[in-house]
């Protein structure tokens, strides 16, 4: 189920709020610390869908400002009216033991005991639940906060261990996937905003992205994950192209954004999950590679993979990479009449900048058309370690200005969303004629993009690549090709806006 808190601070806005919100939601959590003076009796009475009471103070991340005992008499008179459910804090449900006790048979409501901590996820989880399941109540909740991805793992096996329905996930942005993948870990049900910027804890999602981008609500036990690999993870399209993509072709997959910092514990603390396959990005292109059951003999030769898929419980890396770029020279040029694909690049001068995953598969790409490729990045070791491996040229960043270049390529996140305005190289250095090529694809045209085409560029975006690597993506895991054009529809709708 799907709940939605409402924060409003007054009745008319509460009213309004949770009219709107039962038009999406399963159950209204009715957050009466927000609320000043609250006339429960009357929202309740005008209650379409089942309303959870919440009444927190400070100490539990609430906004409640008065006593002990006010805000206690508040929950008990939400039991006396017939809510749907009463959420009382761990600590204070023993003040609620009278009322608790004469609420069956003579009221309805059902008892939410609630353990938050904002802090961390502890390892003893388990400890925890067992001490609240003593208090008899009818729904456990134990809501913690995520400082790495894989405290996501603590959750999920508490989950799987209850007896008693259990509400669990993690707060923050390292615990989203807890929140959208609540089906799949087994939570009696997650929260979602009403919209932006009516969030009632760290990490919490719109209703909006949960269900449209997500579609999280026709998950089940059964469904198939999928995800990126990368940080940062928020400004991605893969979500939405996946997502979409899976509902299309009717599969029971869901594709969520994993916020990595330690590659090597994701991997090891995720196989418990079964993750059927992942995107990786920056900056894990590279040090993914190290720790998979097999490598493709392309991507080991790249010495980078993007794409992970899930063979039996043996996870072997790919770079769709490597021929989503040349692809997408080839077809520009092939479309412009520039003779047979690929050929083209053969003896051109080609500028790479960038020495990460990707530039590694794009550097490989090049060198096998034949193109003489010269790599700049701002660490000249990397580009030199890179050029020995490609067997090709490294030059120093000053020493741009004096190169011969037909063809540059950005390989590099600068100019990428939200630092739009950022760009890796002076304008000055774009000549006319030149093919100048940016693997961003949020924003479509990057600031880049824009300066060359005014200095009379042939100009390429990055969407022609993702799409490419996406499908190859897509292929590798689920044995469907999809096609391309849906793809390029998919992302230019998200990135351009609906």
């Amino acid at each position: 189920m799907i709940c939605i808190p409402i924060i409003a601070n007054n009745l008319d806005d509460v009213l309004r709020d949770m009219e709107d919100a039962s038009k999406f939601a399963d159950i209204v959590e009715l957050r009466l610390d927000y609320i000043k003076n609250p006339d429960l009796k009357r929202i309740l009475e005008r209650r379409v869908k089942p309303v959870i009471v919440t009444n927190r103070p400070v100490r539990e991340g609430g906004k409640f400002g008065g006593s002990e005992e006010e805000r206690i008499a508040l929950l008990k008179l939400a039991i006396q009216l017939q809510a749907d459910f009463v959420d009382v804090e761990h600590d204070s449900i023993q003040n609620m033991r009278g009322d608790t006790e004469r609420r069956v048979p003579a009221s309805k409501t059902k008892l939410i005991v609630s353990y938050h901590n904002f802090r961390e996820t502890p390892d003893d989880l388990t400890v925890t639940y067992q001490k609240l399941s003593r208090y008899g109540a009818d729904i456990i909740k134990i809501v913690t906060y995520a400082n790495t991805i894989t405290d996501n793992i603590k959750i999920y096996r508490l989950l799987q261990q209850a007896q008693t329905p259990l509400i669990s996930f993690c707060m923050g942005d390292y615990g989203i996937i807890s929140r959208i993948l609540y089906k799949r870990f087994g939570s009696y049900l997650t929260f979602a905003s009403l919209q932006k910027g009516k969030e009632s804890a760290p990490g919490q999602i719109s209703i909006h992205e949960l269900l449209h981008v997500y579609q999280a609500q026709i998950q089940n036990k059964q469904t198939a994950i999928y995800g990126l690999i990368g940080n940062p993870v928020s400004h991605s399209i893969s979500p939405v192209i996946h997502n979409t993509l899976f509902k299309e072709m009717n599969l029971n997959n869901i594709y969520v954004p994993f916020k990595v910092d330690k590659i090597d514990d994701f991997i090891r603390a995720f196989r418990e999950l079964d993750v059927k396959g992942y995107s990786v990005t920056i900056p894990h292109k590279e040090s993914a590679i190290n720790h998979l059951d097999a490598v493709d003999p392309m991507a080991k030769k790249i010495g980078a993979v993007n794409t992970i898929v899930n063979k039996d419980g043996k996870l072997v890396g790919y770079n769709t990479d490597c021929k989503a770029a040349i692809q997408a020279l080839g077809d520009t040029d092939h479309a412009s009449g520039m003779g047979e694909k690929h050929e083209h690049l053969k003896g051109k001068h080609v500028t790479l900048l960038g020495a990460g995953g990707a530039a590694r598969a794009i550097a490989f790409g090049l060198q096998e058309c034949g193109a003489q490729v010269s790599l700049v990045n701002r660490n000249y070791e990397r580009a030199q370690s890179l050029a020995r491996d490609v067997g090709c040229l490294s030059i120093k960043p000053d020493d741009l200005p004096s190169m011969q270049t037909d063809i540059l390529i950005n390989a590099t996140p600068v100019g990428m969303f939200p630092a739009v305005n950022e760009t890796p190289i002076d304008k000055d250095q774009l000549k006319p004629n030149m093919v100048v090529f940016d693997t961003i694809y949020n924003p479509i045209e990057t600031r880049l993009l824009r300066e060359a085409k005014s200095r009379g560029c042939t100009i390429i975006g990055g969407l022609p690549m993702f799409v490419n690597q996406a499908a190859a993506q897509f292929e590798l895991w689920t044995g469907i090709k999809p096609p391309l054009k849906l793809i390029r529809e998919i992302a230019y709708k998200k990135l351009v806006g609906e």
